[in-house]
């Protein structure tokens, strides 16, 4: 086999013992989870803002952000919950380019698989005694997830793993909010289809274990767009795509019917400056009707300190080095302009 073992990793276990929350923020994390769980369940009207880097790259600038964000929090809390978005896996279509601070630490350097566990677990930390928000992340190798269970608060599962067995069933024993993204080519069958799988019980072999799961009821769709066979980007944020999704999980035996929007991606053609155009969009859309207000939960957008992107090497204080993001003070001002419009 073309396969070379080159150290063993810490256990996740191990890592969780040595790089540990605290007990006053588990306590924070119990009710801040309650907070989002209850935006799904329909028990708050709150909306959910998911922000944040595309991958989180750098400790300092992520924290720096992050605080950032904590304190427009205080202003908008009685409307919106902010989720920051804290990355540390990038999934790469070629498998090519900068995979996240869990394959490089330092992204100048070679990976270090070891390294970067310890570097995200410390950066989440960090994150958390800062700001006392709890993140989001995607969920890219289901068998990394026990290495950070009990310091995320939401769940992203990709456009190109959504249709993966594992994903679904690793999702079915995640007791926090999931958000299944349509597949690149927009099928919302898929989407749909992933959610009844991750929201059933289910028996499968997990990390060496024969595991049951309960099925997680806040697994929800998330819109990201699509790409044609022209590779041409199609949105799906629109009222029709909106209504469609309504009218589909209205034919099925689905807990929470939900939906976020993610403003980048294919939705904007990956012009990161459409995203408040389209998030305004978005909660026009839900001024149209109680189905749609109902539906639509919230919204991703990808931003950062600095706005755009730069290659690696650049060294450009809190600018992404994988898609571009929307600036900090255009972030600042988007949050703002949704809580007025709630």
């Amino acid at each position: 086999m073309g396969v070379t073992y080159v150290k063993e990793v810490i256990s996740p276990e191990q890592l969780r013992e040595e790089y540990a929350l605290s007990d006053a923020m588990k306590a924070k994390k119990r009710k801040r989870d309650q907070e989002i769980a209850d935006v799904f369940t329909g028990n708050s009207d709150k909306f959910l803002v998911i922000i944040g880097p595309c991958s989180a790259d750098n400790e300092d600038s992520v924290c720096d952000y992050i605080s950032r964000l904590a304190a427009v929090q205080e202003k908008v809390s009685d409307k919106i919950i902010i989720v920051p978005r804290i990355y540390t896996n990038k999934p790469r279509t070629t498998g090519e380019g900068y995979k996240g601070i869990v394959h490089q630490p330092d992204p100048e350097k070679k990976p270090d698989l070891l390294e970067g566990l310890i570097a995200m677990r410390k950066m989440h930390l960090r994150a958390i005694n800062e700001s006392e928000l709890f993140a989001a992340d995607e969920m890219l190798y289901p068998e990394n997830w026990p290495y950070v269970q009990d310091i995320l608060s939401y769940v992203a599962i990709g456009a190109r793993s959504v249709e993966n067995q594992q994903h679904r069933l690793t999702v079915s024993g995640i007791d926090i909010p999931c958000g299944m993204k349509n597949p690149t080519s927009g099928t919302l069958s898929i989407m749909l289809n992933s959610c009844i799988a991750a929201q059933g019980k289910h028996t499968f072999m997990y990390r060496g274990w024969e595991v049951k799961t309960e099925g997680n009821p806040l697994t929800h769709c998330i819109l990201r767009g699509a790409v044609n066979k022209h590779d041409q980007s199609l949105p799906n944020y629109h009222y029709e795509d909106l209504r469609l999704l309504h009218d589909m999980y209205e034919k099925l035996n689905l807990k929470n019917p939900a939906c976020v929007i993610d403003a980048n991606h294919a939705n904007s053609n990956k012009c990161f400056y459409e995203q408040p155009r389209i998030v305004k969009e978005v909660l026009h859309s839900r001024t149209l009707s109680a189905d749609m207000k109902k539906l639509i939960k919230g919204v991703m957008v990808e931003s950062y300190i600095e706005e755009g992107s730069q290659k690696i090497g650049e060294h450009v204080y809190g600018k992404s080095i994988t898609d571009p993001c929307l600036g900090w003070k255009d972030s600042e001002t988007l949050i703002y302009e949704i809580a007025d419009r709630l």
